[in-house]
């Protein structure tokens, strides 16, 4: 994440991608809210001000955690930011004094850019939990905290992305040590052209590795043709996908439903991410994670329906 630069605009193609809000949403919004107020170039496009891209990213977030629209439109960025920052507080539990203590430590470790005693502060947590309760007890509140200290002005990118590096190398490094080359489901992770986060791949991975099943990750960014043709000719039983908040949701849906249509029915998808949340009823034959536990219960699932 960047924050903006209030003089710099956004062609409205470039707000969709960035906050995953759809451009009928955004037109919508514009006439019926009055938000956003966009400018307009010389050829009459829309044109988005940094402020305005940043006021739209926290709306998507909170709109992904159940807010209405027309509540949130009459809030401005400060009151937008404290409502996302008490409500994903709350719902990743930060009330835990152990994980408050670490919280602390490892944005200390960021604002001063240490990355060896951040590298230590993350093993020590991983060796002290467990793969995956180090990614459902840790990463996951710590990504939220890492977050909304950013909004805050509390870290800077450079703090950012040392956080995610470090955590992505100690997550492949577990990874691998208990890394399975003959289990049950074969799952195939990646993500859909556009959607850069590696991250919740990994947790995924994180997740499902200890359950036995065998992952083979291909990374972000794969074309929907090339993960078909890998998923038949691997015979993989799941191909499993991440799409992180800022990708567009009705992208990720009519993607999905194409992927599904070119597997054969006996290859699973599931599905993940903020931009997917709350997506199932518009996702038929596509399994959609809720949250990281749900991937243990996806895979259970799987097992009991081909015990044979």
């Amino acid at each position: 994440m960047i924050r903006e630069n209030a003089n710099i605009t956004y062609s409205i193609a470039a707000v969709e991608r960035d906050t995953g809000l759809s451009k009928d949403t955004l037109r919508v919004w514009e006439r019926r809210y009055g938000f956003p107020t966009p400018e307009r170039d010389e050829n009459g496009e829309r044109l988005y001000p940094g402020d305005q891209l940043e006021r739209l990213r926290l709306i998507k977030r909170l709109l992904d955690q159940g807010r209405r629209p027309a509540a949130l439109m009459k809030c401005g960025e400060a009151e937008l930011a404290a409502l996302l920052g008490s409500s994903e507080t709350a719902a990743a539990g930060i009330d835990d004094p152990d994980f408050i203590a670490r919280r602390d430590e490892v944005l200390g470790h960021l604002r001063a850019h240490r990355s060896s005693a951040l590298r230590s502060t993350l093993g020590q947590a991983f060796m002290k939990q467990g793969l995956q309760a180090f990614v459902t007890d840790t990463v996951a509140p710590l990504n939220v905290a890492i977050g909304e200290a950013w909004m805050r002005g509390e870290i800077d990118v450079p703090g950012e992305h040392q956080y995610t590096e470090q955590l992505q190398n100690l997550l492949r490094a577990a990874i691998g040590g208990q890394a399975s080359s003959n289990g049950r489901p074969r799952i195939l992770l990646t993500t859909f052209p556009e959607e850069l986060h590696a991250l919740g791949l990994l947790m995924v991975e994180a997740m499902l590795v200890p359950e036995g099943a065998q992952c083979v990750s291909l990374g972000t960014q794969t074309p929907l043709a090339d993960i078909r043709s890998v998923a038949v000719a691997g015979n993989y039983d799941v191909v499993a996908l991440s799409f992180s908040a800022a990708f567009p949701a009705r992208q990720a849906i009519d993607g999905l439903l194409e992927l599904r249509a070119a597997l054969p029915g006996t290859v699973a998808i599931w599905a993940g991410g903020c931009a997917v949340r709350n997506k199932q009823r518009r996702l038929p034959g596509i399994r959609v994670i809720a949250a990281l536990p749900d991937c243990v219960s996806a895979l259970r699932d799987w097992r009991v329906r081909n015990a044979a």
